[in-house]
């Protein structure tokens, strides 16, 4: 091999490992940077900068008192008392007929994405929304009444999310021969969305590497 090749197969090699640290790097500046923007209100007006005497410190101090809330609100939530004082909150909600609609329907999409199984049933694809086109869907319940009444034809809802926010998405109701299920389970098929597709094998297994002799060197998950 001569001294070109080498060096271009070494590059290669180094541009595989360099890549997906820099990318990472790429999206923690971001989401670091969204982060300071959105708190800065917070910070300013609980006056955390002057108590610290520093605004980076005040912007961590600001998450960790959010992320303690949170905990707290989720730790009150499971009592027998909040969850009677989050039930009065709900049934409020309830008389407002569009907050209604997007509250529930965000926090049922949720809980069926923190439990896939207690939510979504199944993975499956179809031609959606056109023929020729295929999109991962989930099976959720069979249609309402009223649809199968007037389609005559016994339907199934087949939510097909957004990536990479699958909270959103298009509600289809099919019939079972026109999607096929796939041996693939919902929380992988969430992670698959989530990651545009970068995420489409297990985890467990690494990407291949050339090596400087320019052979490709496959590592799973135990190094080797």
């Amino acid at each position: 091999m001569d001294a070109f090749t080498r060096l271009r197969s070494s590059f290669v090699a180094g541009l595989f490992l360099v890549l997906p640290l820099a990318v990472t790097l790429f999206v923690l500046d971001f989401a670091v940077n969204r982060l300071t923007v959105t708190l800065a209100p917070v910070v300013s007006g609980t006056g955390l900068a002057e108590l610290v005497g520093n605004e980076a410190l005040a912007t961590v101090l600001a998450v960790v008192i959010i992320a303690f809330g949170v905990t707290l609100l989720g730790f009150v939530a499971s009592n027998e008392a909040g969850r009677r004082l989050f039930g009065g909150f709900e049934r409020g909600v309830r008389l407002l007929p569009i907050v209604r609609a997007v509250y529930f329907g965000v926090r049922q999409v949720s809980e069926s994405l923190a439990a896939p199984g207690d939510g979504f049933d199944r993975v499956v694809i179809a031609e959606f929304p056109r023929d020729g086109t295929w999109a991962i869907g989930f099976v959720t319940n069979p249609a309402p009444r009223g649809v199968r009444r007037v389609a005559g034809d016994e339907l199934m809802t087949v939510f097909f999310p957004h990536s990479p926010n699958p909270t959103a998405g298009k509600l289809a109701m099919m019939h079972p021969d026109d999607y096929d299920e796939i041996d693939m389970s919902v929380a992988r098929g969430i992670r698959l969305l989530v990651t545009t597709g970068l995420s489409v094998d297990d985890p467990e297994k690494l990407p291949s590497v050339v090596a400087p002799s320019g052979d490709v060197v496959v590592t799973d998950g135990d190094g080797e």
